[in-house]
């Protein structure tokens, strides 16, 4: 069965905020068995005009987990956090 990917890219506007976000978040990824690929770090855009910001890659074991993630009270009390201390682009992938 093929992994599933949740992908971020986040424009911080509010850091001190965006920390109450970062250990909900946390907690809802270890409540759900998310596997933590990247969590912020360098980027550096190779091609095109991309900025992604704040890079995040969450590994679950099927696209249908990484999608029911981001449903889960858990998330959805992380999300709520965050409100107002960033800008969140998210998409929910299949792996191969």
């Amino acid at each position: 069965m093929p992994s599933g990917y949740v992908i971020a890219s986040v424009t911080v506007t509010n850091p001190t905020q965006y920390e109450e976000y970062r250990k909900w978040s946390t907690h809802a990824m270890q409540a759900h068995g998310a596997e933590v690929c990247i969590r912020g770090g360098k980027v550096e855009v190779l091609e095109g005009d991309w900025n992604p910001g704040r890079v995040v890659l969450l590994k679950f074991p099927s696209f249908e987990a990484a999608q029911a993630f981001y449903a889960t009270p858990e998330y959805q009390k992380a999300k709520a956090a965050r409100e107002g201390a960033a800008i969140m682009r998210m998409a929910c992938v299949e792996g191969v």
